[in-house]
């Protein structure tokens, strides 16, 4: 499963921002029929997932996952998964194989048999916090601060649903090539540190960034 921006229909981008907004760990995952479902977390302690009927997330159109699989367990605050050898085909987390309990951090992926889950937790992103205080001392081209801007613009508009601008626009606003704007885009991506990240995520990320450090202000968004 994929969830490159071109994967995601628009009213699935809008929730999926939405449950990044809410903060709270949620899973997110595509059914048998190829439809995103997100699964929220809050207010549980623990999950199973499995084929079963019984199970809090059930996968039952996969036959390579067992009829209780996996199990999701909260501890001290974080989430963990556990594979104590109740599955067949084992669980994986980021490619390798739980054995035992394996502590979750946002953005992770797990694999049941075929069927990719991604793990959010927007607001246990330590990390991401901890990296905004940092970038006022970021230094930006010309051109990268006007795209920046540009990107973060539709952020200051009345009744605005806080998405970047893409890139047409502000390829538009700016008289720049689509091809000029996504290279100023992926040059943001590495100095902000946020090149790794799931594909979906980065130009929201990337605004929040710049505006929670400073290094966009509201009155460059309504210059």
């Amino acid at each position: 499963m994929s969830f490159a921006s071109h994967s995601l229909s628009p009213a699935e981008l809008a929730s999926l921002l939405e449950a990044e907004r809410r903060g709270g760990a949620f899973l997110a995952y595509r059914d048998g029929a190829g439809d995103l479902r997100l699964g929220p977390l809050d207010g549980l302690t623990s999950a199973t997932i499995g084929r079963g009927e019984h199970n809090d997330f059930v996968v039952a159109w996969d036959a390579e996952v067992s009829r209780t699989h996996s199990q999701l367990e909260l501890i001290g605050g974080e989430w963990t998964l556990v594979d104590d050898g109740l599955s067949r085909n084992g669980s994986f987390l980021n490619g390798e194989r739980v054995v035992g309990r394996r502590r979750l951090t946002d953005g992770d992926v797990v694999r049941l048999g075929s069927t990719t889950i991604v793990f959010r937790a927007p607001a246990l992103a330590t990390e991401s916090t901890a990296v905004a205080g940092g970038l006022a001392q970021v230094r930006l081209t010309d051109g990268e601060r006007r795209v920046l801007v540009a990107l973060c613009r539709p952020m200051a508009r009345p009744g605005s649903s806080a998405v970047p601008a893409p890139n047409r626009e502000i390829a538009a606003e700016l008289h720049l090539t689509p091809d000029g704007v996504k290279t100023h885009i992926r040059a943001l991506f590495a100095k902000l540190g946020i090149q790794d990240l799931p594909q979906y995520r980065k130009r929201t990320e990337l605004a929040r960034r710049a505006l929670d450090s400073g290094l966009v202000s509201r009155s460059d968004l309504s210059a």
